[in-house]
C-alpha cells in the first residue's frame, strides 16, 4: 500500500504513530513518521534502550541510518571505525557498510534514529517485535526480508 500523508501531524510525547508497542532487544521503538508518511523517503524511531548491548553486525543494502543520542552512551562500529557516543552526538552508518551499536552503562539509553529511504523498516519491527525468542536463523531471515544482511554477532563489553 503505497500512501503520502497529506497534511501535517503531530505525535504526543512517549507516543507511538500508530499507538502500537513494539518492543525488540531490550528497548521500545515508537515510530515518529512512517515509511507510509513519506512515500519510503524516509521513517523516524524514538528508541529507547533498557537493556545493555544492541543488534547484530549488519547492514542495510539500500538504506543509510542516522543516530541521534538523546541520552546515555553507547559505542558504534561502522566498518573498521569505533564511536563512543553520548547524548548531543550523531551517528551516520552508511548503506552497504556493516554496523552496530551497544547500550552501554546502567542507565537508561535514548536516541532518534533515521532511515532514508525507508523501505519496510516498519513492518521489520513490528514483525521483530513478535518473535521475541527468535533464534539467530529467525533474525537472518527477518533481516534478509526487509533488505539488510547480518554478517556478525553484536558487540562484545565489560
Amino acid at each position: 500500500m503505497e500512501t503520502k500523508s497529506t497534511r501535517g501531524f503531530k505525535i504526543d510525547a512517549g507516543n507511538d504513530r500508530f499507538n502500537e508497542q513494539i518492543t525488540f532487544l531490550g528497548g521500545t521503538f515508537a515510530c515518529k513518521v512512517s515509511s507510509n508518511d513519506s512515500k519510503q523517503g524516509f521513517c523516524v524511531y524514538d528508541t529507547t534502550k533498557m537493556a545493555k548491548g544492541g543488534p547484530p553486525y549488519h547492514f542495510h543494502y539500500v538504506q543509510d541510518e542516522w543516530f541521534y543520542i538523546l541520552e546515555g552512551e553507547f559505542v558504534f562500529k561502522i566498518g573498521d571505525d569505533i564511536f563512543n557516543a553520548k547524548a548531543g552526538d550523531a551517528v551516520f552508518a552508511p548503506r552497504q557498510i556493516p554496523h552496530t551499536f551497544a547500550k552501554l552503562g546502567d542507565s537508561n539509553g535514548r536516541m532518534v534514529l533515521v532511515y532514508q529511504p525507508a523501505g519496510t523498516m516498519d513492518e521489520f519491527y513490528l514483525q521483530a517485535s513478535q518473535l521475541p525468542d527468535g533464534t539467530l536463523r529467525d533474525f537472518e531471515r527477518l533481516y534478509r526480508i526487509h533488505g539488510m544482511e547480518i554478517v556478525g554477532p553484536p558487540l562484545k563489553f565489560e
